[in-house]
């Protein structure tokens, strides 16, 4: 061990003070003199074309600089998503799909310009409502993240008939928004002279934006330089370019000036992606004892006409349970609606609600604990592939939840005025993802040290959690380090998403670090001037296919009281305890565990969308429509792990945590509603109208 230890202790977020006091720079705080705005225009109508654009007002206005339509927008190369194929054509296969740009001198000027371009379109017939027997429904080879759409191993319709206890249900989750506190926005600075591009970006992956630059505008790669320093959440919205940045680089280009573009908050919902909404048809057939002997999970989500994007919704279903026949299955309708995308925990979240409120149905049916059915059907391996688990301990998670709930002592529905008190519990799992990553680790003649990665810190404390790793490895103070990261400059490094950012990057640190650590003990002397480094490429050894499947798993524990005159749910309380590998800085864990968790929440009672069957669009798509928990909804929240260091999952032991704090807590609330409440809702949100519906 280091003589000062830093994994596995509690640290403040290096960038902290930096947050605090302002001097953090986000993407449009990236502002050079003589910098100009850009504002998109929206289209408004759910499909057809444009067939006429009317630039004058516009261009009349003092200040403004330039007006881009698809009629003379720079025309941009190949690249594999479509939805960044913006002002190329007159079609229009959405509501906010954009089809004008407009560039001024300040934000105001472009946002007065954008109001008054004049589109003429020819409308077309269009389809946005998603039900189960659309015509179009169709199963895909492929769900996101490459999974097959459709497994299935035995007969379970045969076993489903022949099951002396059944349960056979329907749930529903709607569109769902991702709204990071910081909107997308990106500054372009083109440098004429050298023939350069200097982006700052609201990415979740500076690389992968500047692959997208490369192609679309003919550029070679080392003439683009993409910095996402700091970056406002994401949630997964920011996972992949979006129209901003595209929209800003096409207004740098052709004014040959700095622009800025923030999207303002009301078009996010149509152009940076969403969760689909989703219909789960849920069936579990078992033997008296709570043995299940079927299980089928077929969820329908819609796509759009751009692009298609399917949730992996039922993969999660696959690897839960022990059952000898089971069938999980996909399908998907193209309707003219904006493309859905990731968001935190894409497919184990709407899955995991599902599911567990089914387990919870059955246990109702079955007379019997909810956690014992679990844990009487707790795989020995894993039930989709064969593999022997790197590590699981959902049964551990379980019993320590209930433990630490007190949840025996709950089970009884209770009674407080007009209150009605209820518990309920779900589990929750996410795979483990580990991307190859380079690092380089610099030993400087002062006595400290410089790591640069590519990294996104996209608030989860992902600065802080490198240094800690880069210490323990050098055997020095965690203030002897400092790192660089969030530039496509440095070396190359993954996204920030599946919750694989820090153990990926972590890796590459690990291993540089101890490289240089082993060369500063064999060199003698003063360090040369410019240092000594060392790199770490982990290409090799993160493509490797494990032997085993990996995945972190965890317990929910909600109690709730119902309010029998408002019909107002409000959470009591709220538990999550977690084997998620080997936990590197308990500060920052908790606080990510925490944030999913009232992310949850908020999924459960307060957060929903809804696709306007006359217009095409969102009906919320804003904040004020669009409700996330804040400080009066959240509740006293708990979040606890186990010891679980996998020494299957790299170096460091670690498996991601941003995501599965949110994946079972609204089946967990919706569990609870039902135990206080004796009905059964399978829509969410849970808002008071359906309470009061089911309470009569």
């Amino acid at each position: 061990m280091p003589p000062h230890p830093a994994l596995g202790t509690p640290t403040a977020r290096a960038e902290g003070p930096q947050k605090v006091t302002g001097a953090a720079r986000y993407a449009s705080d990236r502002v050079p003199p003589g910098c100009a705005h850009a504002w998109p225009v929206p289209a408004t109508i759910p499909r057809g074309r444009v067939t006429a654009v009317d630039t004058a007002a516009a261009l009349a206005l003092p200040g403004v600089l330039a007006v881009l339509t698809p009629y003379d927008a720079p025309r941009l190369g190949p690249w594999d998503d479509p939805t960044l194929h913006l002002l190329q054509e007159p079609a229009v296969p959405h509501r906010g799909w954009y089809v004008a740009l407009a560039v001024a001198e300040t934000p105001e000027g472009a946002r007065a310009a954008a109001e008054a371009v004049r589109i003429e379109y020819a409308t077309e017939p269009h389809d946005s409502v998603l039900y189960e027997d659309h015509p179009a429904a169709h199963t895909p080879e492929e769900a996101n993240g490459g999974y097959p759409a459709h497994r299935e191993q035995g007969d379970p319709d045969a076993a489903l008939a022949a099951a002396p206890v059944r349960v056979d249900c329907v749930y529903t989750v709607p569109p769902l928004h991702n709204h990071p506190m910081e909107p997308h926005a990106a500054t372009a600075v083109w440098d004429a002279e050298r023939g350069g591009l200097t982006v700052y970006d609201s990415s979740q992956g500076a690389g992968l934006v500047r692959e997208a630059l490369s192609a679309l505008f003919g550029m070679a790669e080392d003439r683009v330089e993409v910095v996402s320093e700091h970056v406002g959440g994401g949630f997964g919205s920011k996972g992949t370019p979006r129209p901003h940045v595209i929209l800003a680089v096409m207004a740098a280009l052709h004014t040959g000036r700095s622009v800025t573009l923030a999207l303002p908050r009301r078009h996010m919902p149509a152009v940076v992606g969403h969760r689909p909404p989703g219909l789960h048809r849920i069936g579990l057939g078992a033997r008296p004892d709570g043995t299940l002997t079927a299980l089928t999970h077929t969820v329908t989500s819609h796509t759009s006409q751009v692009r298609e994007f399917v949730e992996q919704s039922a993969v999660a279903t696959r690897i839960m349970y022990a059952v000898p026949d089971i069938r999980t299955s996909h399908r998907v309708v193209p309707l003219d609606v904006p493309t859905p995308s990731w968001m935190r925990a894409p497919g184990e979240t709407p899955g995991m609600y599902a599911l567990e409120s089914a387990v919870d149905e059955l246990a109702d049916a079955l007379g019997m604990d909810p956690i014992e059915l679990r844990v009487r059907n707790e795989p020995a391996v894993d039930p989709d592939s064969g593999r022997p688990f790197s590590g699981r301990h959902l049964v551990e998670c379980l019993r320590e939840g209930a433990d630490r709930f007190g949840w025996t002592a709950l089970r009884t529905p209770r009674r407080d005025g007009p209150l009605l008190c209820g518990v309920g519990v779900a589990a929750a799992t996410y795979p483990v993802w580990l991307s190859p990553s380079t690092a380089r680790a610099l030993a400087r003649p002062g006595g400290d040290y410089l790591v640069e990665i590519n990294a996104t810190d996209i608030g989860t404390g992902a600065r802080t959690v490198l240094i800690q790793v880069a210490a323990d490895a050098l055997r020095v103070p965690a203030d002897a380090v400092t790192i660089a990261i969030g530039s496509s400059g440095l070396p190359a490094a993954p996204l920030a998403g599946g919750s694989a950012g820090t153990a990926s990057w972590g890796w590459a640190v690990h291993e540089a670090c101890t490289a240089l650590a082993s060369r500063l003990a064999r060199h003698d002397g003063p360090l040369p001037p410019e240092g000594l480094s060392e790199t770490a490429d982990t290409t090799e050894a993160a493509k490797a296919k494990p032997p085993y499947a990996r995945h972190s798993f965890g317990a929910h524990f909600a109690e709730v009281r119902v309010d029998t005159v408002t019909g107002e749910v409000r959470v009591h309380r709220l538990l999550g305890v977690y084997a998620a590998g080997r936990i590197l800085n308990p500060t920052t864990a908790r606080s990510q565990f925490v944030g999913g968790m009232v992310m949850g929440l908020g999924m459960a009672l307060t957060e929903h969308s809804s696709v306007d069957a006359a217009h095409g669009d969102f009906a919320q798509s804003d904040l004020a429509a669009y409700h996330v928990p804040v400080q009066a909804d959240v509740p006293d929240i708990e979040a606890h792990w186990l010891e679980d260091h996998d020494a299957h999952v790299g170096p460091l032991g670690a498996k991601g945590i941003g995501e599965i704090g949110i994946v079972g807590v609204a089946a967990a609330i919706g569990n609870a509603v039902s135990h206080a409440t004796g009905h059964r809702l399978r829509s969410l949100p849970l808002t008071p109208d359906r309470v009061l519906a089911v309470l009569g």
